[in-house]
């Protein structure tokens, strides 16, 4: 018998009845069940060990590719260190009160209950060894793996200063939107008992850092509380006096969108008051406020208890880890470059899709870091894993087919950039509608999401407006006089 990795794609057959088949790695074994073809003793395929595929990440690209690969003759392994997958699109809408983390959240075992060849754990990944083909988690158990698909997402960025993120919490997490919806509501609670006018003010005043889609989309939400939920709720103060910023260092807001359809939506944002400062440099955050410096190079301080950051984001934190392990350099964003078939140079087992990669449009701009490149590039992932098993042959390279960008100011009031066209407005808001319904990945929740923005439309009410857990600006200054106070 030939040893295993020795010149043979197969050893014969052992004393246990048991074929030995070598693999990277290691040998897995499978019943001992031939057939002849020319005299040679093979191993019928129906025995052989399936292809073992990886997905790394329960987001948008790990996602879809499980998905693809639902009817393929592979072993699928889908390892996330949280159970669910996040609808992240609407998690501003969990971050403003309109819906509840359950209604943009699916658990990724029901997802994928019905593809038995996928299977779902739930643990963090923490290393990796490449020429094993090995995945390793923290909690010590490892897997094998014969192709991996890295999808681990992007996270948060305060460009160095880490400690802004007590003061100022960012969107990528179901906690974190809930720790901003404590925030906005708290402190509309707190001016209420407030009665130093200048501690009221800082409690009415909302910065947030970042004027893409994200921090657009907050504002728009933030100035609907303000001029329509809450106007007949408090008996001290006027929820119309809160003062609402964006801040950034871009010429102007959604630099990704055309600039008409740019105006457009600050000319919405200025309905709802709120206010831009663009061509701004944030330098400090801390519990009394947000300070930045101006175009003519002063630095101004804004007093306001509540700072939200949609300021940057970068990959998460494997993607160091895969860097390191496989030698491939990262860019100032921490992406990996990758092929043009989305696997990484000199390992064409490892595909890298999403956030995590550096890859090129038709126009060689960086491809953005949104829902459709992810799912397109998980879908890719998959369709060139099972191509490959059908037999050597050049696939062709991965192309993003750029639907059009999607953004919601309020009420009635987006902007779309949809196959070329340029919409805003009720148009816009619709579409906006549409694909936000269409693309959640259950049917429950897509039916109650719609129930409660029908219900939104009509009413402006936010059903979810809980405060829960704690906040480190929670406690108003000390010394501070409060109305009902002993």
């Amino acid at each position: 018998m030939n040893p295993a990795g020795a010149g043979s794609s197969v050893s014969g057959p052992t004393d246990a009845g048991i074929l030995a088949v070598p693999c990277r790695g290691g040998v897995r074994y499978a019943e001992n069940k031939c057939c002849r073809v020319r005299g040679v003793r093979l191993p019928d395929k129906s025995v052989m060990a399936p292809h073992r595929v990886i997905i790394l990440g329960g987001g948008f690209g790990g996602l879809y590719a499980a998905r693809a690969l639902g009817k393929a003759p592979v072993e699928v392994t889908l390892i996330d260190r949280r159970n669910f997958h996040l609808f992240q699109p609407l998690l501003y809408q969990v971050a403003t009160g309109s819906l509840s983390p359950g209604e943009v959240c699916a658990p990724l075992r029901s997802i994928l209950s019905r593809q038995k060849n996928t299977r779902v754990l739930l643990g963090e990944v923490s290393d990796l060894d490449p020429q094993a083909r090995q995945v390793h988690l923290r909690d010590g158990a490892f897997y094998e793996y014969d192709s991996l698909i890295v999808a681990t997402g992007s996270q948060s960025f305060y460009f160095g200063h880490d400690q802004w993120s007590e003061w100022a919490p960012s969107l990528k997490t179901v906690e974190e939107a809930t720790a901003i919806r404590h925030k906005i509501l708290y402190a509309f609670e707190a001016a209420e008992r407030e009665a130093n006018p200048e501690a009221r003010r800082a409690w009415l005043t909302f910065a947030i850092v970042g004027g893409g889609a994200t921090g657009v989309e907050l504002a728009g939400a933030l100035g609907e509380i303000a001029l329509e939920t809450l106007k007949h709720d408090f008996r001290s103060i006027d929820p119309k006096d809160a003062r609402i910023l964006i801040l950034d260092l871009a010429p102007r807001v959604l630099t990704a969108f055309p600039e008409d359809l740019s105006a457009q939506a600050e000319k919405s944002l200025l309905r709802l008051g709120v206010r831009v400062r663009t061509g701004v440099q944030v330098t400090e955050v801390s519990a009394d406020g947000i300070s930045f410096r101006g175009p003519g190079g002063d630095v101004e301080h804004l007093p306001a208890k509540t700072v939200l950051w949609a300021g940057g984001v970068r990959v998460a934190g494997f993607g160091k880890v895969l860097a390191e392990r496989t030698g491939i350099a990262a860019d100032r964003a921490g992406r990996l470059r990758v092929n043009a078939d989305l696997t990484l140079p000199g390992y064409p087992e490892i595909y890298v899709v999403g956030d995590l990669a550096e890859c090129a449009g038709p126009d060689g701009k960086q491809l953005p870091g949104v829902a459709q490149v992810a799912m397109q590039g998980g879908a890719y992932a998959a369709k060139a894993i099972v191509a490959r098993l059908k037999g050597p042959r050049e696939l062709p390279p991965f192309r993003y087919f750029d639907k059009g960008d999607l953004a919601v100011i309020g009420r009635a009031a987006a902007v779309a950039r949809i196959f070329g066209l340029h919409l805003h407005g009720l148009i816009a808001w619709l579409v906006w509608l549409f694909v936000h319904i269409m693309y959640l990945v259950q049917f429950q929740s897509r039916l109650l999401v719609f129930i409660h923005w029908g219900f939104l439309y009509l009413t402006f009410s936010r059903g979810a407006r809980l405060i829960t857990g704690t906040a480190a600006t929670d406690s108003p200054a000390s010394g501070q006089p409060h109305r009902g106070d002993p």
